[in-house]
């Protein structure tokens, strides 16, 4: 019997999971919690094999502070993500803070089912449509030479920054051009190649070229 606890700030959202998951055989859910802190305290109480766990809660604690914590203290409690966010940044963010699935509250509920089976048994699980995008950054990043040099790694600012250096432009006529102080964009261009592992600006020409960034109409 997987013992779950159910973590939501809305209150009709667990309810509707706890009535969904109690009909199967092998599910329990031993509670629910309304916000981060109260999850925190009712895993370490119920000791749950597998934690539900919503990142965007406004009141207390968020899920990814919640699922780091309960992670310190209850490291073999698997945690589940389920969440409306079909973003990668989130995604990421909630595998560095311990969970071991991530799965969209639009899922079918089959999905839901095997991805519960799925971080209990100790494997990972993804929704399909994050699987899909990092397959695409993998074979980016091969089709780059394994460098893992993907533009979507550089904030906004970044690609702005890039586009001017590319473009030819010294740093002190692109901190006139964006209106940043002529050490703000040092340290971009310092970011941008480490991120991209280069380490010449001829490379970033070429780079930025590759990426259809040089418009010079």
């Amino acid at each position: 019997m997987i013992k779950l606890l159910i973590v939501d700030d809305h209150i009709v959202v667990r309810s509707g999971l706890t009535m969904l998951l109690n009909g199967k055989n092998d599910i329990e859910v031993v509670g629910e919690a309304a916000e981060g802190d109260e999850a925190i305290r009712k895993a370490q109480e119920l000791k749950p094999d597998v934690i539900l766990m919503d990142l965007s809660m406004p009141q207390g604690k968020g899920g990814l502070a919640a699922t780091t914590e309960i992670k310190q203290v209850l490291p073999d409690t698997a945690v589940l993500v389920l969440t409306m966010h079909d973003d990668d940044e989130y995604l990421f963010n909630a595998i560095h803070a311990g969970a071991s699935g991530y799965i969209l509250k639009s899922s079918p509920h089959e999905d839901l089912l095997a991805a519960i089976q799925s971080v209990y048994t100790g494997n990972a699980y993804l929704n399909p449509t994050a699987t899909k995008r990092l397959m695409s950054e993998y074979m980016e990043k091969l089709n780059d030479g394994g460098n893992s040099k993907t533009f979507e790694s550089l904030s906004q600012r970044e690609r702005e920054v890039l586009e001017w250096i590319a473009k030819g432009y010294s740093n002190k006529e692109i901190a006139e051009n964006l209106i940043i102080s002529v050490k703000t964009v040092e340290t971009h261009k310092s970011n941008i190649m480490e991120k991209l592992h280069f380490k010449t600006r001829p490379e970033l020409v070429k780079y930025a070229l590759q990426k259809g960034l040089l418009n010079f109409d």
